[in-house]
């Protein structure tokens, strides 16, 4: 039996929650993206692999330090297919490490995770998918699964590093936050838990929801855009529910999200006067207000050209916006692009 250890509340020293990237992955917890298959979920957490090696800001949050990232993929080919997507979004290979596994697969409680954290002095890693890791143990029995993600998350909480795992969903009925495969209790040990799933609007846009958040307000939802010619680019924030999404409900487009695509479709090919993207907006019932939020989002260009205001889209990150009556200096957020192959996930 083991020794009874009691401490009392005033022993206890009160820290607050750190971030990878607030409110949606907190460092030295567990955190899920799941979704369908195809529907963008690994791909989303390279981008974020990619982001956070390079120290770029993600949506919604703050840029910080660049850092290394362990990504370990149960399913696609390190070389044909994982590496090319972070090469091509533009990753720092330096900060990019993999769990060599190839004569002893990887277990959740496996010695290596921790080992590969502590000398990669790694923020994020990334195991892909859940069930690929649970060896021996049934993941779908609560009293398998709760003795292995206790011991994950106390590898995660012991380094300050964030455990994103990514699992698929199960055709179970219910509640959407409770689709994911497996035990109930995988679930119940991630602090942060984001679905990914396609819209009705464009067959290439996705949205992560993000349904589950203990430590944190739920971050809003974001769009982004799965393209093999365009590739992966984040579109913003998204108006849907996570059992809208999940439960194939066909949802309005948002109109932040609408004009944001129109400004981005009209200004293509180059400046546009101002008057004609609004009367544009003004016919799709876009309002002058989300007209204008969404061009700061984009960080678009206004200058007067011939007596007359034109649009256009920042051909540097860094630059002065000149707004109609004054100048103001306006940074941007860099567009994260990742070309795909066939078969995105």
């Amino acid at each position: 039996m083991a020794k009874l250890k009691l401490v009392t509340m005033r022993d206890v020293t009160p820290e607050p929650v750190e971030w990878l990237w607030k409110p949606y992955i907190p460092l030295g917890k567990i955190s899920i993206i799941q979704g369908d298959g195809g529907e963008g979920k690994t791909t989303l957490a390279l981008a974020v692999a990619a982001a956070i090696s390079n120290g770029e800001a993600l949506p919604g949050g703050g840029s910080a330090a660049p850092a290394h990232v362990i990504v370990h993929n149960s399913e696609d080919g390190l070389t044909d297919t994982i590496y090319p997507r972070l090469e091509q979004l533009g990753a720092d290979a330096d900060r990019i490490h993999f769990i060599d596994d190839g004569e002893d697969s990887l277990t959740f409680l496996d010695g290596r995770i921790e080992q590969s954290i502590v000398q990669a002095e790694a923020k994020l890693i990334i195991l892909d998918p859940v069930q690929a890791y649970f060896g021996t143990a049934n993941m779908n029995a609560a009293g398998s699964v709760r003795p292995v993600m206790k011991r994950l998350a106390a590898v995660a909480a012991r380094h300050k590093c964030a455990v994103l795992l990514i699992g698929h969903l199960g055709k179970k009925g219910g509640k959407a936050a409770y689709r994911g495969l497996g035990s109930i209790d995988i679930f119940a040990a991630a602090r942060s838990v984001m679905t990914v799933g396609r819209l009705d609007v464009d067959e290439n846009t996705r949205v992560m929801v993000h349904g589950k958040s203990n430590l944190a307000p739920p971050g809003v939802s974001q769009a982004f855009e799965l393209d093999t010619v365009v590739g992966f680019t984040w579109l913003g924030e998204y108006d849907i529910t996570l059992d809208e999404l999940i439960g194939g409900k066909r949802q309005p487009e948002n109109q932040l999200f609408k004009a944001r695509r129109l400004i981005e479709t009209a200004l293509m090919k180059g400046a546009v006067a101002a008057v004609d993207i609004m009367e544009m907006a003004a016919e799709q019932g876009i309002s002058e207000k989300t007209l204008k939020r969404a061009k700061s989002e984009l960080g678009v260009i206004s200058a007067k050209r011939g007596g007359k205001w034109h649009w256009e889209m920042p051909i540097d990150v860094e630059y002065t916006e000149v707004e109609e009556g004054h100048q103001e200096g306006h940074p941007t957020m860099p567009r994260l692009t990742l070309l795909l192959g066939s078969g995105v996930r």
